[in-house]
């Protein structure tokens, strides 16, 4: 199928052709003609699925077709609300790309920058607004935006906005907005409390799910290392030696976690910069922007930050502190293999994670391949006997050596290699303590 199939407007296919796009992806092909039909959608997919297109596109269409049958009001008729700066910056830039022929005008405000540009733009008149709930309501406070004239609301990464406290934000604008609208529903993940959400304020919706965010694509090659929690440090500068490696992205679960690594990459002369809750916007925009440009080599970032992040042809991701949330170990890789390439995740253990990757392998149905050709292998000592089956020679046991960092084998996967790691472990399923540490 291509994109001329989905009955798509001239703008907007001279757009997709100038962005070098040619086949949708699965969650575009259903999606967009139901959203053309101006039907609610509640749409289940993780992220790399190219979910932001699948949105973007069609209701660009459809302002375009109204505009040319009404006049145009200067008033905000779509909200895209998204839980975290990088994510809302990305999605502008999408409406930006896929509507640069259609005349439209968009633009995207969140919090820990200054309101008046923002406000300046808005004033001047927007038909797409993306936007953070904080900020939103702020200036819906200030008097500065009203949205008595949405036609469509989308909620986009839902459920990471109930993981952040966003969700009561959520619904003091909703209440503010038409009750007759369309509304597009898309999360990684549906609990309980999210799917709840979905059935109050979505009428008879079209359901979408593409790629549970319980399977990580086949397309990432994944690796595990055993390693002690003090020679983490020592494994990330080994692997960084391989020059193949041209950009990384590295995963930590703090704030204070990824600074360290900042720092102590720096000292090894390996350009590295953080992206956090903590950073000013310009600071994480800038990292960004050197990391795309690949004027810097590593980016360090936080779990809150993992969604906003999307870099082409990114190759490999480091976890080097596995999540406490199995669910976010799929968001973190996902940002490697996207749109079909390969990509290399590879996650850093020791003896106090090893809960934390039991919770992945259950997710996943799979068990992660283990590297036991490091050299710096966990000592067996540090664990406890019911916590890791051990080979032979007492060593944390493992299905095959890995293949090698640098290299990326075409459509390499995951792997269905047997890794006893997982099947002795013990240790609480969850650890819901650390679900907000980076707000």
């Amino acid at each position: 199928m291509s994109f001329e199939n989905l009955k798509l407007i001239e703008p907007i296919l001279r757009a997709l052709k100038t962005e070098g796009y040619t086949t949708p992806t699965p969650i575009q092909q259903q999606s967009i003609p139901i959203i053309l039909q101006r039907r609610d959608l509640l749409g289940t997919a993780q992220t790399g699925t190219g979910k932001t297109a699948a949105f973007a596109i069609p209701v660009l269409q459809l302002l375009y077709n109204d505009r040319l049958q009404h006049k145009e009001q200067k008033t905000i008729k779509v909200l895209i609300l998204t839980p975290t700066r990088e994510l809302a910056i990305q999605i502008d830039e999408s409406f930006a790309a896929y509507g640069r022929y259609t005349g439209l005008k968009h633009t995207v405000i969140f919090g820990g920058v200054s309101q008046n540009p923002q406000v300046d733009t808005i004033r001047r008149g927007v038909d797409i607004l993306t936007a953070t709930p904080g900020r939103l309501l702020d200036l819906i406070n200030q008097g500065y935006i009203q949205l008595n004239h949405i036609q469509v609301l989308i909620l986009d990464e839902a459920d990471r906005m109930l993981d952040m406290g966003f969700v009561n934000d959520v619904k003091k604008i909703i209440a503010r907005v038409p009750a007759k609208r369309q509304t597009l529903f898309f999360s990684a993940t549906m609990p309980k409390e999210i799917q709840q959400l979905a059935d109050t304020i979505l009428t008879k919706p079209e359901r979408v799910s593409v790629t549970p965010v319980s399977s990580t694509a086949d397309t990432i090659q994944q690796e595990v290392f055993f390693v002690e929690k003090n020679d983490k440090r020592a494994l990330l500068n080994h692997i960084l030696k391989d020059k193949n490696i041209e950009t990384v992205l590295v995963f930590t679960r703090t704030k204070h976690g990824a600074d360290k690594v900042v720092k102590d990459l720096q000292k090894t002369g390996i350009t590295a910069e953080a992206i956090h809750g903590n950073k000013s916007q310009n600071a994480r925009q800038r990292a960004l922007n050197n990391f795309k440009a690949r004027t810097t080599r590593v980016l360090i970032a936080t779990d809150i930050a993992a969604r906003g992040i999307d870099i082409d042809e990114l190759t490999h991701v480091i976890n080097y502190e596995l999540p406490n949330i199995p669910e976010t170990y799929v968001h973190r890789i996902g940002r490697t293999g996207r749109a079909g390439a390969s990509g290399i995740a590879l996650s850093f253990c020791d003896a106090e994670e090893l809960a934390y990757l039991k919770d992945i392998h259950k997710l996943i149905a799979k068990e992660i391949p283990v590297n036991e050709g490091h050299p710096y292998p966990m000592n067996p000592a540090t664990v406890k006997p019911q916590d890791v089956a051990k080979d032979s020679n007492g060593r944390p046991s493992g299905p095959k050596r890995g293949r090698g960092y640098g290299r990326r084998d075409k459509g390499a996967g995951s792997g269905g290699g047997k890794s006893s790691a997982g099947s002795g472990m013990s240790g609480n399923a969850r650890r819901n303590s650390g679900r907000r540490n980076d707000r």
